[in-house]
């Protein structure tokens, strides 16, 4: 008696909680409402099934419980009721597959005049190509991938020339146009997933897949790869804004293209010297860095970090959060730089500055921190050098005592939180896992040690 009354209780609460629970599909931002209705049939048809079924266990507890003189009845056979069993449960798989075929027909047939742009994905991070002028997209192939060509386009296909490259996680789209999104892998199996949109498919490494959909409400959208795809698959984020057609349009346009880009002039680290003089009165002549001025050490870092940071510091991306003192005092220095290219000079002198060991000032456990640094070494090398292609800088021989700052301000919301600084975003949920400045100390005295 008492596992019957268990068993409708069960029953009860489980559909209880489904009808009134907050935990379900966020609200929809695209034409793909037949992919909610389709689940919502599956929702009833498996739902009537469970209810059916355990109400049914539960009478058959009761009805046959064991009671003093009941015997058994054999009955291996009962043609009537297997044909019942075999007729509703055809109905019922045909009433949850049916739907979804429909649907995968629509899914499948993209119309004409959509919008394409290619997502590529690659551990842990989100990038984009549109078609310039001439419509089409380039060819590309993993022999051309550099540093400085992550998208391996062919710099001999005329149609690549024009293509508009978006090297950020951050995408934009135009509301109420058709969009084919092209996927591409760079390394593993990734999968491009935006809950409002409904739509999601797997990137194949060697292949390009695709998903249509058209965005029906403007906003800023989360993009997940639902994929396990490593270590640091949980941070594999990048964004989707849905926006005015005019406000795309004129997005697009300031995107460079490959053209733009392989033309881009080398920097100029003889005119990044003067404006260096006014850096050195903190980082020191030599790119040393001086910790009573919490100015960290510049010298052997990557210049495409220095870049980014800089940019950071001068577009409010970086140093605008109250509690980052010491940023607020770095973005008017950056600010000073007029443009990307002078940016680029700076970040060039740097380079040129001698690498010399620093000293280190951190003390902790070593040991401790080398188990916690195997995630760090996924993304900045298990070296330390750091790595470009995962958008993480070098932290060997780096200002420790800087680093244990910045890892503090990650894990507290003081840096990464920024809407437009979409990698330290994904740096505050990986230093989410020290718990403590203890840990931050011993993942640092481990880099020290390398």
């Amino acid at each position: 008696m008492g596992i019957a009354i268990v068993l409708v209780l069960l029953v009860a609460g489980s559909v209880l909680f489904h009808f009134v629970s907050p935990w379900y599909f966020t609200p929809i931002a695209s034409n793909w409402s037949a992919i909610d209705d389709t689940i919502a049939i599956t929702f009833w048809v498996t739902g009537i099934v469970f209810v059916a079924v355990n109400l049914f266990l539960a009478w058959s507890v009761y009805r046959y419980r064991n009671r003093a003189g009941a015997r058994a009845a054999y009955e291996p056979e009962n043609k009537k009721l297997e044909w019942w069993l075999l007729v509703v449960t055809a109905v019922g798989v045909a009433a949850m597959l049916a739907p979804g075929l429909v649907v995968w027909a629509k899914f499948v047939d993209v119309p004409k005049g959509a919008l394409e742009v290619e997502a590529l994905g690659q551990q842990w991070h989100w990038m984009y190509r549109f078609p310039g002028a001439d419509g089409r997209l380039g060819t590309v192939d993993a022999r051309h991938v550099t540093d400085a060509n992550p998208f391996g386009m062919s710099p001999t296909d005329p149609h690549g020339q024009d293509d508009v490259l978006v090297a950020h996680p951050e995408v934009r789209l135009p509301l109420g146009k058709p969009v084919k999104v092209l996927l591409r892998s760079k390394d593993v199996l990734h999968n491009f997933s935006v809950a409002q949109i409904r739509v999601k498919m797997d990137l194949v490494p060697g292949l390009v897949t695709y998903a249509w959909f058209t965005p029906t409400r403007t906003g800023s959208f989360d993009l997940l790869c639902e994929e396990l795809c490593g270590i640091g698959h949980f941070a594999m984020r990048g964004r989707m804004v849905v926006e005015e057609e005019p406000a795309f349009d004129a997005w697009l346009k300031a995107q460079p293209t490959f053209a733009q880009l392989q033309a881009r002039p080398a920097a100029d680290a003889a005119a990044g010297r003067a404006l260096y003089a006014a850096c050195a009165a903190c980082h020191g002549a030599e790119g040393e860095g001086n910790v009573a001025l919490n100015a960290p050490r510049l010298a052997g870092q990557g210049t495409w970090y220095l870049e980014r940071q800089l940019a950071h510091f001068k577009h409010g991306a970086r140093g605008q959060n109250d509690k980052d003192t010491w940023g607020k005092v770095m973005a008017p220095m950056a600010a000073v730089l007029q443009d990307d290219a002078a940016i680029a000079n700076v970040a060039a002198y740097i380079a040129t500055l001698p690498d010399r060991p620093q000293a280190a000032t951190v003390q902790g456990d070593a040991r401790a921190g080398k188990q916690r640094y195997a995630t760090c070494g996924t993304c900045h090398g298990a070296d330390g050098m750091g790595i470009a292609a995962t958008n993480a800088p070098r932290l060997k021989g780096m200002s420790d005592w800087y680093m244990v700052t910045q890892l503090r301000n990650f894990r507290d919301g003081v840096r990464g939180s920024h809407p437009q600084d979409m990698h330290g975003s994904q740096m505050a949920l990986l230093a989410a896992m020290l718990a403590d400045d203890r840990a931050i100390r011993d993942v640092v005295a481990y880099i020290n040690s390398l």
